[in-house]
């Protein structure tokens, strides 16, 4: 296998051409794609059907055909999502499954059918009240209806074994993803903010069996290395995704470097390890039971605030950085709570609220050289 540097510049470039990347694994692998909308999805039971779960999460475009269905004040990676749908430019997907996680994906969820027939939509639905035993029950049904639908679409019969085989895989990606995080936060110079997004994101648009056996040689080559001396800024990035890429170039500007986060795009998938008793469906459900401090999931006693505190002082971290999408419902829910325990605690907070289609960047440019002056 290639250099470890070599492989972080391959997955730079992989994760900055999605489509490209979707192609080229596409061919490598033989599998048709099946397009994932943010949160939660059940990508095992995808890849068990021997298609290739690919992310989407919106994009930088002109927003035009979606106004027919979504309005301004909706979170712009669903308006993104359906303009690319509404497009063709998803045509190459064969299918997409899409969670009902907030009202915007509710909402996107029956334009779908609508504005893009020409990709079959399967929705999956998750109970809100995932902690009981009738909750789980519901979970293991609703992923074997989502196997179903997959079996149809596919025209061939997914077995348990195969179900199984592939949550497996997964499982070792997850891991692989923990280990790598945790890693990458001792080489801030090697990961900046936007190779260490970009590096993750990859993962969206790539088989997962070689994602991760790129991400282990990685992870093998930076221990390799001494842990590299800065003398920036480490802060923890919380919020629904990092991006536009474009504002985490000013953050390497300013010398401020991402130790570790709470991103729905990120950590969040990866984070929480899966048990290791019951079938596969009670595997899968648990998985979800476990999840804490995600604002898209139920939690009567919030606990990412403490969280978010825990993982800063273990990474050395100064600060804590908001990257709060306009119009997430669910994120600026959870803000309040979690500012008030990161203000206890003494955790200065960037709020950063972001969009996918800003144009001008000077404004936030400001902001984030003006926070490295005051905690640097």
């Amino acid at each position: 296998m290639a250099d470890y540097k070599e492989l972080i510049a391959e997955l730079v470039a992989a994760g900055e051409h999605p489509v490209k990347t979707i192609t080229a694994s596409m061919k490598e692998t033989g599998k048709k794609a099946i397009g994932c909308f943010p949160l939660h999805i059940p990508e095992e039971i995808i890849y068990a059907c021997n298609y290739l779960p690919v992310g989407m999460w919106g994009g930088k475009t002109e927003l035009k055909l979606c106004d027919t269905y979504m309005q301004s004040f909706c979170c712009t990676i669903m308006r993104a999502n359906l303009e690319f749908g509404m497009r063709g430019t998803y045509n190459m997907l064969s299918g997409v499954v899409m969670s009902t996680m907030c009202d915007n994906l509710k909402c996107v969820c029956e334009d779908w059918k609508i504005a893009v027939p020409q990709v079959p939509l399967i929705p999956v639905v998750y109970a809100q009240q995932r902690f009981h035993q009738e909750g789980i029950e519901y979970m293991k049904t609703e992923f074997q209806r989502v196997r179903h639908c997959l079996e149809k679409l596919e025209g061939r019969m997914v077995m348990d074994r195969d179900v199984e085989a592939a949550y497996e895989m997964y499982e070792d990606y997850r891991a692989t993803m923990r280990e790598f995080e945790a890693t990458i936060a001792n080489y801030p110079v090697t990961m900046d903010a936007y190779t260490r997004h970009l590096v993750i994101k990859a993962s969206f648009f790539m088989d997962k069996a070689i994602y991760k056996e790129k991400i282990k040689a990685i992870i093998a080559g930076l221990k390799a290395q001494p842990v590299e001396k800065f003398d920036g800024i480490r802060v923890i990035a919380t919020g629904l995704m990092s991006e536009p890429n474009e504002l985490l170039k000013i953050f390497k500007e300013n010398n401020i470097a991402i130790v570790g986060d709470d991103l729905a795009q990120e950590s969040r998938l990866w984070r929480t390890p899966g048990r290791k008793e019951g079938t596969v469906w009670e595997k899968m459900a648990y998985r979800v039971a476990d999840q804490k401090g995600d604002c898209f999931l139920y939690e009567p006693d919030k606990k990412r605030g403490q969280m978010m505190i825990d993982q800063a002082k273990e990474r050395n971290a100064k600060g804590v950085v908001v990257f709060m999408m306009k119009f997430c419902d669910p994120e600026e829910f959870d803000y309040p709570i979690y500012k008030k325990e990161l203000d206890d605690a003494g955790i200065p907070i960037l709020y950063l609220e972001v969009d996918q289609q800003i144009d001008s960047f000077e404004q936030l440019r400001t902001r984030i050289q003006s926070y490295a002056e005051m905690i640097g």
